[in-house]
C-alpha cells in the first residue's frame, strides 16, 4: 500500500510544472478581476490578502525550479502532519 502511495506522489510531483503550459492562472492564484468576473464580486478576504507576499520568492514568475521547490515543501509539510497524527493515534490504541 505504501509503495503505491509513493508511486502516485512521485508521478504527481513530476507533473507539477504542467500548469506552466497553459495561459490561465492556477486555481487560487487569481487576481481580483478574475474573482469579480467569475462570481460577480470580490470577497472581503481576497481584498485584504492582496498585500501578502509568497513564501517562496519568484514562485509566480513561472520558474520550474520554484514550482518543484514549492511541491517539495508541500509534500514535506503533509508528510510531517500525517506522521505526527499517526504517532498520536498509535498511542491511543
Amino acid at each position: 500500500m505504501k509503495k503505491k502511495l509513493y508511486i502516485i506522489l512521485a508521478i504527481l510531483f513530476i507533473l507539477v510544472p504542467l500548469g506552466l503550459l497553459t495561459d490561465y492562472s492556477a486555481w487560487g492564484e487569481w487576481d481580483q478581476e478574475i474573482y469579480k468576473k467569475l462570481i460577480g464580486f470580490i470577497p472581503e478576504g481576497i481584498k485584504n490578502a492582496q498585500g501578502i507576499k509568497p513564501m517562496i520568492p519568484d514562485y509566480g514568475e513561472g520558474s520550474v525550479v520554484m514550482y518543484y521547490l514549492s511541491a517539495l515543501i508541500g509534500i514535506g509539510v503533509l508528510f510531517a502532519i500525517f506522521y505526527i497524527l499517526a504517532k498520536l493515534n498509535k498511542g491511543k490504541n
